[in-house]
C-alpha cells in the first residue's frame, strides 16, 4: 500500500500550515505587552472566543479519539458532551462575574483570597501536570493520523508538530491563539461533514448499509441506563457514569481551568464572555455527533470490506511488533494481528481510511482538519501555562516588582519550555490501546482535587484554611487509592482493598471526598461549646 502523499494532497496540507503559521506569527505585533499577550487586551468579540472555546474542547482527541471510541465500543461516550449546558449554567451564573471582577488573569488567585498561598500552589501545579498530559495526547494522536498518509516517522512528526505550534503561540499571544482556533475550527467542522458524506456515500450497498450494520452491532447504543450499583464495576461505563464524569470535569473546565477561563478575560464585555460560552456549550454535543457518527460508519464500511479490515490491522500489528523491538515477519504480524479487537485498531482507522479511501485533495483537506483540530488545542495549553508561569510563581515568588520587558520574556520562555516538554510527554505516550481512554483517566486524576478545593470555597462559606487542608489531605488519599490500587504499583497483599470501580469516578468521588470533609470539620469547628461539651 503506498503510504506517500499524492501532490495535490500535499499542497493542501502545507498550505494550511503555513496559513495557520502566519496567522499566528502576524499578531506578533499586537501581543507587545503582558496584557495583550495574556488577555488580548479585552477586545474579542464573543463569537470569537466561543469559536475559540469550542476548538480547545475539540482537539484531535475530540476528532481521532471519539472516531476510535465509537468504531471500538459505542455512542456511550457521546454523553459526556450532554453535561455542557448544564455546566455552562454554572459558569454564566458564578465563574464568568467571579473571575471578571477581580484583578487577576489568573484562575487561581480566587483560592489564595479564599485558603491562603498554598490552595492556589496546589491547584497550579495540578493545573500543570494536566495541561503536560493534555498536549501529549494531542501531539501523539496528530502523529497517528499523519504517520500513514505520510509514511513519516511518528516521532518526527510529533517534534515537528510541537516546534511548529510553540513558534507560533510564543510569538502571537492569546490573540493569536484565538483567532487561529477560529479558522481551525471552520476547517475542523468542514473535515468533519466531508467524511461523513463519503463514508455514506462510499457504502459498498449503498449508505442504509452503515445503518444496517451498525444496528446489528449496536454501535448507536449510549451504554446502560441500569441504576443498580452493580453498573459502577462494570468494565464499560454505564451512562449515568459518563454523565457523572462529564459533569464534573466540564464543571472544572468552565470553573477552574486556565484555559478557559483567560478567555474570558479576552471578550469585549461580560455579556460577549457569557455568549461565548453558550456557543461551545451548545456546538459541542451537536459537532461531536459527527464525530462519533464518522466511527460508527468506519466500522460499517470496514466491517463490510475485509480487506480493509485485514490491511488495518496488519498495519497495526507491525507498527506493534516495531515498537516491541520484535522481528518483523509475515507469520508473526500474522499472529499479532489475530489478537486485535476492534477496540486495539480504533484510533488508527480514520488515517487508513484517508489514505485509501480519499480522493486526491480531499485527503489533504481532512488531515489538515485533524492538524487543526490539534494546534487550536496545544496552543491553548501552551498560552495559559506560560501565563500562570508568570502571574503564579515568577511575580508571587521570585521577582514581584518584574517590569513589562522582564515579564514578557518569562511568558516567551515558558511557552517554550511547555512545548518542548510536553512535545517530551508526547514521546512517551506511543503505546496505548485507547488514547481518549488514557486522557479521560489522565484528566481524572490531576483535576479532581482542584475542583473539590474550589466547589469547597464557594459551596461552605465556613471553610477556612485548617478545614481544606484537612479536606484536600483526604481527597488526595481517595483519589491515590482510586487511581493506584488498580496498576503495578499497588502491593500484591492489598490486592482485596483495590479499586472496583471505574475509573471515570476518580474525579466524581475525589471532588465529593474534599468538599464532603471540609464542609463537615467547617461545621464541627464552628459548633457552639456549649453544643459540644453536651
Amino acid at each position: 500500500m503506498d503510504n506517500q502523499l499524492r501532490s495535490a494532497d500535499l499542497i493542501v496540507l502545507v498550505l494550511y500550515i503555513l496559513g495557520v503559521f502566519l496567522l499566528g506569527c502576524w499578531f506578533a505585533r499586537r501581543s507587545g505587552s503582558t496584557r495583550e499577550f495574556m488577555a488580548a487586551g479585552g477586545t474579542i468579540p464573543g463569537w470569537a472566543v466561543g469559536l475559540s472555546i469550542f476548538g480547545t474542547y475539540v482537539s484531535s482527541i475530540g476528532f481521532l479519539g471519539n472516531t476510535g471510541k465509537a468504531f471500538g465500543s459505542n455512542w456511550n461516550s457521546w454523553a459526556f458532551g450532554l453535561t455542557l449546558p448544564l455546566a455552562a449554567i454554572f459558569a454564566v451564573k458564578y465563574f464568568i462575574p467571579l473571575y471578571r471582577s477581580g484583578d487577576s488573569v489568573s484562575a487561581y488567585a480566587h483560592l489564595e483570597q479564599r485558603f491562603g498561598g498554598w490552595a492556589r500552589t496546589y491547584a497550579l501545579v495540578c493545573y500543570l501536570l494536566t495541561q503536560l498530559a493534555r498536549i501529549g495526547t494531542i501531539l501523539y494522536l496528530v502523529a497517528l493520523a499523519l504517520a500513514p498518509l505520510t509514511g513519516w516517522d511518528i516521532k518526527m512528526i510529533i517534534l515537528l508538530t510541537g516546534l511548529l505550534v510553540t513558534a507560533y503561540t510564543v510569538v502571537g499571544g492569546i490573540e493569536a491563539v484565538i483567532w487561529t482556533d477560529v479558522a481551525q475550527s471552520i476547517v475542523l467542522f468542514a473535515g468533519a461533514i466531508l467524511c461523513a458524506v463519503l463514508l455514506l456515500t462510499g457504502m459498498p450497498d449503498g449508505p442504509a448499509q452503515l445503518f444496517s450494520v451498525a444496528n446489528a452491532n449496536s454501535k448507536f447504543s449510549l451504554g446502560s441506563f441500569s441504576v443498580h450499583p452493580g453498573t459502577l464495576l462494570m468494565s464499560e461505563p454505564s451512562f449515568w457514569i459518563v454523565i457523572a464524569y462529564g459533569f464534573f470535569i466540564n464543571l472544572q473546565n468552565f470553573g477552574i481551568d486556565q484555559s478557559f477561563v483567560q478567555r474570558y478575560f479576552t471578550a469585549r464585555s461580560d455579556g460577549d464572555a457569557a455568549f461565548s460560552v453558550w456557543m461551545a456549550a451548545i456546538l459541542f454535543p451537536l459537532v461531536s455527533v459527527l464525530f462519533f457518527f464518522i466511527g460508527t460508519g468506519l466500522f460499517s464500511l470496514y466491517h463490510s470490506d475485509p480487506v480493509l479490515l485485514e490491511e488495518v490491522r496488519t498495519q497495526v500489528a507491525e507498527s506493534r511488533l516495531l515498537q516491541d523491538g520484535k522481528q518483523v515477519t509475515d507469520s508473526a504480524i500474522a499472529t499479532e494481528a489475530a489478537t486485535l479487537t476492534d477496540a486495539d485498531i480504533g484510533d488508527k482507522v480514520l488515517p487508513h481510511f484517508i489514505v485509501r479511501r480519499l480522493p486526491a485533495g480531499l485527503a489533504g483537506l481532512l488531515i489538515a482538519a485533524i492538524f487543526a483540530a490539534a494546534m487550536s488545542s496545544m496552543d491553548t495549553s501552551l498560552n495559559s501555562s506560560a501565563t500562570l508561569v508568570l502571574c503564579d510563581i515568577y511575580k508571587r515568588h521570585i521577582r514581584p516588582q518584574a517590569g513589562e520587558k522582564e515579564s514578557m520574556k518569562v511568558l516567551y520562555g515558558a511557552t517554550f519550555a511547555f512545548g518542548v516538554i510536553g512535545t517530551l510527554t508526547a514521546l512517551a505516550m506511543l503505546r496505548v490501546k485507547s488514547a481518549l481512554d488514557m486522557w479521560w483517566n489522565l484528566q481524572g486524576v490531576f483535576t479532581g482535587g482542584m475542583l473539590g478545593l474550589f466547589l469547597l470555597g464557594l459551596i461552605c462559606r465556613r471553610a477556612r484554611k485548617p478545614h481544606a487542608v484537612l479536606a484536600v489531605s483526604v481527597g488526595i488519599l481517595v483519589i491515590l487509592w482510586l487511581s493506584l490500587s488498580t496498576t503495578d504499583f499497588w502491593p500484591p497483599f492489598l490486592s482485596r482493598l483495590s479499586n472496583p470501580l471505574h475509573s471515570f469516578l476518580t474525579i466524581v468521588l475525589g471532588t465529593s471526598s474534599i468538599v464532603l470533609a471540609g464542609t463537615l470539620a467547617a461545621q464541627f469547628a464552628s459548633r457552639p461549646e456549649s453544643t459540644k461539651t453536651d
